[in-house]
């Protein structure tokens, strides 16, 4: 692949510079997805063409991987690669970046205990991947219009 330039902001973003990658991953990381339905229905509303091509490009980025499933040798599981879950503390900072400076329906309580135990969060992660546990980390964020948001509480706390 011709780069742009040498520069790893550069890089990275030509890898991840689009929101349906980093959300996968943010699936695959947190939410235990592994599967293209998975993905599908996790209410972010990819279309399936998009997904497919994302899902080949974070593959032939050496990001995930895909192999079959244990069950149905006709069915694919995506797991992150060693690349892949280090993106977790881009990640982590985007989460908190985004409660910080926007309404989200991101729970008060849990922004605060991201943002305090940050090394603790990261490490739980990479025990998850290592262990294939497929528990997920953070709950799927509501509709921001019925959560409290970490924004919103900030400015008048």
């Amino acid at each position: 692949m011709k780069r742009r330039s040498g520069c790893p902001v550069s890089i990275a973003l030509e890898l991840l510079g689009d929101r349906w990658s980093l959300l996968i991953i943010r699936d695959l990381m947190v939410r235990g997805f592994q599967t293209f339905k998975e993905f599908q229905e996790s209410g972010e509303g990819i279309a399936t063409n998009i997904l497919a091509d994302r899902l080949q490009k974070l593959q032939q980025a050496g990001i995930i991987t895909a192999e079959p499933a244990e069950t149905d040798g006709r069915r694919v599981n995506y797991r992150l690669t060693e690349k892949g879950i280090d993106l977790a503390p881009v990640l982590l900072e985007l989460l908190l970046w985004g409660a910080r400076h926007e309404e989200t329906a991101a729970p008060c309580a849990l922004i605060e205990t991201l943002e305090k135990h940050r090394e603790a969060f990261l490490a739980e992660v990479r025990r998850r991947w290592q262990e294939r546990d497929l528990t997920p980390l953070i709950p799927k964020f509501r509709d921001r219009s019925t959560a409290r948001t970490a924004k919103r509480v900030r400015r008048s706390g």
